[in-house]
Protein backbone atom coordinates (compact mmCIF):
# COMPACT_ATOMS: atom_id res chain seq x y z
CA UNK A 1 0.00 0.00 0.00
CA UNK A 2 2.86 2.43 0.63
CA UNK A 3 4.13 1.38 -2.70
CA UNK A 4 0.84 2.67 -4.41
CA UNK A 5 1.14 5.97 -2.61
CA UNK A 6 4.52 6.48 -3.18
CA UNK A 7 4.16 5.71 -7.24
CA UNK A 8 0.72 8.00 -7.73
CA UNK A 9 3.30 10.83 -5.75
CA UNK A 10 6.04 10.30 -8.05
CA UNK A 11 3.51 10.61 -10.67
CA UNK A 12 1.94 13.77 -9.39
CA UNK A 13 4.76 15.21 -8.69
CA UNK A 14 5.78 14.65 -12.89
CA UNK A 15 2.70 15.83 -14.17
CA UNK A 16 2.88 18.83 -12.15
CA UNK A 17 6.43 19.70 -13.45
CA UNK A 18 5.73 19.06 -17.13
CA UNK A 19 2.28 21.51 -16.81
CA UNK A 20 4.62 24.01 -14.80
CA UNK A 21 7.12 24.06 -17.62
CA UNK A 22 4.25 23.95 -20.60
CA UNK A 23 2.89 27.26 -18.49
CA UNK A 24 5.94 29.13 -18.31
CA UNK A 25 7.23 28.69 -21.79
CA UNK A 26 4.05 29.07 -23.29
CA UNK A 27 4.13 32.54 -21.17
CA UNK A 28 7.33 33.49 -22.29
CA UNK A 29 6.70 33.25 -25.97
CA UNK A 30 3.59 34.83 -25.24
CA UNK A 31 5.53 38.21 -23.80
CA UNK A 32 8.17 37.85 -26.44
CA UNK A 33 5.83 39.27 -29.27
CA UNK A 34 4.13 41.47 -26.60
CA UNK A 35 6.80 44.02 -26.93
CA UNK A 36 6.97 48.36 -26.39
CA UNK A 37 8.37 50.82 -27.82
CA UNK A 38 10.42 52.54 -25.06
CA UNK A 39 11.36 55.89 -25.95
CA UNK A 40 12.78 59.09 -24.96
CA UNK A 41 11.15 61.84 -27.37
CA UNK A 42 10.47 62.05 -30.86
CA UNK A 43 10.95 64.11 -33.87
CA UNK A 44 8.13 65.79 -36.54
CA UNK A 45 9.88 65.74 -40.12
CA UNK A 46 8.37 67.65 -43.00
CA UNK A 47 9.03 65.40 -46.25
CA UNK A 48 11.94 66.40 -47.35
CA UNK A 49 13.29 65.74 -43.71
CA UNK A 50 13.46 68.97 -42.62
CA UNK A 51 13.09 69.05 -38.69
CA UNK A 52 9.87 70.87 -37.67
CA UNK A 53 9.63 70.20 -33.90
CA UNK A 54 11.79 67.74 -31.71
CA UNK A 55 11.36 67.09 -27.81
CA UNK A 56 13.66 64.45 -26.33
CA UNK A 57 14.29 63.66 -21.99
CA UNK A 58 11.62 66.50 -21.44
CA UNK A 59 13.37 69.65 -23.89
CA UNK A 60 11.58 70.58 -26.94
CA UNK A 61 12.89 72.58 -29.74
CA UNK A 62 10.43 74.10 -32.65
CA UNK A 63 7.06 74.94 -33.44
CA UNK A 64 4.38 73.43 -36.39
CA UNK A 65 3.88 76.68 -38.19
CA UNK A 66 0.52 76.56 -40.96
CA UNK A 67 -1.05 78.93 -43.06
CA UNK A 68 -4.63 78.95 -42.65
CA UNK A 69 -6.73 76.88 -45.19
CA UNK A 70 -3.05 74.90 -45.78
CA UNK A 71 -1.71 71.53 -44.45
CA UNK A 72 1.58 70.28 -43.66
CA UNK A 73 2.14 66.50 -43.68
CA UNK A 74 4.62 65.60 -41.03
CA UNK A 75 6.56 62.10 -40.26
CA UNK A 76 6.74 61.04 -37.02
CA UNK A 77 10.00 59.25 -35.52
CA UNK A 78 10.34 58.02 -32.06
CA UNK A 79 14.10 58.08 -30.24
CA UNK A 80 15.72 56.22 -27.87
CA UNK A 81 17.75 56.66 -25.18
CA UNK A 82 20.24 58.08 -27.11
CA UNK A 83 18.70 60.39 -29.74
CA UNK A 84 19.00 58.09 -32.34
CA UNK A 85 15.64 56.97 -34.14
CA UNK A 86 13.62 53.36 -33.09
CA UNK A 87 13.08 50.96 -36.14
CA UNK A 88 9.88 49.64 -36.37
CA UNK A 89 9.45 46.00 -37.58
CA UNK A 90 6.89 45.33 -40.09
CA UNK A 91 4.99 42.75 -38.09
CA UNK A 92 3.70 45.33 -34.82
CA UNK A 93 2.64 47.93 -38.22
CA UNK A 94 0.58 44.61 -39.58
CA UNK A 95 -0.72 44.25 -35.96
CA UNK A 96 -1.59 48.20 -35.43
CA UNK A 97 0.69 48.06 -32.37
CA UNK A 98 2.19 50.97 -32.85
CA UNK A 99 -0.52 53.46 -33.59
CA UNK A 100 -0.61 57.39 -32.77
CA UNK A 101 -3.24 59.19 -31.46
CA UNK A 102 -3.19 62.92 -30.90
CA UNK A 103 -5.46 64.52 -28.69
CA UNK A 104 -6.07 67.75 -26.62
CA UNK A 105 -5.90 70.42 -30.05
CA UNK A 106 -8.59 73.07 -30.91
CA UNK A 107 -10.15 72.23 -33.78
CA UNK A 108 -11.50 75.45 -34.09
CA UNK A 109 -7.62 77.04 -35.25
CA UNK A 110 -6.09 73.62 -36.24
CA UNK A 111 -6.91 69.64 -37.03
CA UNK A 112 -4.47 67.33 -36.41
CA UNK A 113 -5.01 63.92 -38.15
CA UNK A 114 -3.21 60.79 -38.40
CA UNK A 115 -2.67 59.95 -42.02
CA UNK A 116 -4.67 56.91 -43.03
CA UNK A 117 -2.69 54.36 -44.37
CA UNK A 118 1.05 55.83 -42.69
CA UNK A 119 0.47 55.01 -38.85
CA UNK A 120 3.51 57.27 -38.52
CA UNK A 121 2.44 60.59 -40.15
CA UNK A 122 0.20 63.17 -39.29
CA UNK A 123 -1.38 66.17 -41.22
CA UNK A 124 -1.87 69.56 -39.96
CA UNK A 125 -4.22 71.69 -41.54
CA UNK A 126 -4.16 75.32 -40.46
CA UNK A 127 -8.46 76.23 -39.77
CA UNK A 128 -7.86 79.79 -38.75
CA UNK A 129 -5.34 82.68 -37.25
CA UNK A 130 -4.06 81.53 -33.60
CA UNK A 131 -2.89 78.90 -31.67
CA UNK A 132 -3.45 75.10 -29.98
CA UNK A 133 -1.49 72.30 -29.08
CA UNK A 134 -1.64 68.23 -28.99
CA UNK A 135 -0.84 65.63 -27.11
CA UNK A 136 1.23 62.79 -29.19
CA UNK A 137 1.02 59.47 -28.15
CA UNK A 138 2.20 55.90 -29.29
CA UNK A 139 -0.70 53.46 -28.78
CA UNK A 140 0.29 49.81 -27.83
CA UNK A 141 -3.22 48.11 -27.81
CA UNK A 142 -5.45 49.73 -25.04
CA UNK A 143 -2.35 51.73 -23.62
CA UNK A 144 0.30 54.32 -24.22
CA UNK A 145 3.74 53.43 -24.93
CA UNK A 146 4.92 56.65 -25.32
CA UNK A 147 2.81 59.99 -24.19
CA UNK A 148 4.91 63.49 -25.16
CA UNK A 149 6.51 64.93 -21.84
CA UNK A 150 4.28 68.57 -22.79
CA UNK A 151 1.98 69.33 -26.32
CA UNK A 152 3.23 70.11 -29.48
CA UNK A 153 2.82 73.81 -30.37
CA UNK A 154 0.63 74.83 -33.12
CA UNK A 155 0.46 78.58 -34.59
CA UNK A 156 -1.69 79.18 -37.78
CA UNK A 157 -1.10 82.32 -39.53
CA UNK A 158 -3.07 84.19 -42.78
Amino acid sequence: MFNDFKRIGSRFYTIFGVTLLLFVVACEDEHDHDEHTDAEGFILEKSDGTQVYKQFKGTTEGTITVTTGGSIDLAVHFLDDDGEEIEHEEHEEEEEEGSLKVTGFDSNIAKVEVEEGHGDELNVTGVKEGSTSFKLQLMHGDHADFTSASNVPITVIK
